[in-house]
């Protein structure tokens, strides 16, 4: 990568698909929350390749019903209630993730996170994982008044972390990340080991590069 010698001062990710795999604690919560309607467990690769779109599109694929309905906003707060119980219960860090956070900062590369997942649940997801460095930098939609692909997370994230978009790079799972580290002028990693919709094309998201496995990421960024 060029950004690799002298100039890559952050390394940034995206939180669900990219850093950590969330996947199946939202297994659970979905199917739970089909079985309280008295629905049978739905296909387990649908909800994985939902997650990054968000608690709406896992009501919306746990029980079909339209975002517009009366009744959305009580399935989708008893969803994320659900996803409270469980939290942090069986998520863990990709193959590769810890030895590639220590490799960063032996190199004096600082890291952090963007994310859409709201704040009242990435800081304890954190604070279970416990990971070694900790992100210098942790943006939510909490933080800021555009969510991505906005570019507005990833600049804070910079401000954070000291450095200027161009000495960084961002890595994530969805269009949207792409799309929002593009726009902050930042070098983009598509990771396609993440939540990955079938008909979705990571080949025409524009990233730099793109990798199938978290345990390339190391030898690709440095």
């Amino acid at each position: 990568m060029s950004t690799q010698a002298q100039n890559l001062q952050a390394v940034l990710f995206d939180l669900d698909g990219t850093l950590i795999d969330t996947a199946s604690e939202f297994v659970i919560v979905v199917q739970a929350l089909r079985e309280e309607h008295g629905l049978a467990p739905t296909d387990e690769k649908l909800i994985r390749a939902s997650v990054s779109n968000g608690a709406r599109a896992l009501v919306k694929l746990a029980l079909d019903i339209d975002e517009q309905a009366p009744e959305f906003e009580s399935k989708r707060l008893r969803l994320l209630e659900l996803y409270s119980d469980v939290l942090g219960s069986s998520a863990t860090p990709y193959p590769g993730i810890t030895e590639l956070l220590g490799a960063l900062d032996e190199r004096g590369i600082r890291w952090g996170i963007s994310t859409n997942k709201p704040r009242a649940y990435t800081i304890p997801l954190l604070e279970r994982l416990a990971l070694s460095p900790s992100a210098g930098s942790v943006v939510c939609p909490d933080d800021v008044s555009e969510r991505k692909p906005h570019p507005e997370s990833l600049y804070l994230n910079c401000k954070h972390l000291g450095c200027e978009p161009t000495q960084a790079i961002y890595i994530g799972d969805h269009r949207r990340d792409i799309e929002a580290g593009r726009r902050a002028g930042m070098k983009t990693i598509a990771a396609l080991y993440g939540y990955i919709e079938a008909d979705d094309d990571p080949s025409s998201w524009g990233a730099d590069h793109a990798v199938h496995s978290s345990r390339d990421l190391q030898g690709l960024i440095l």
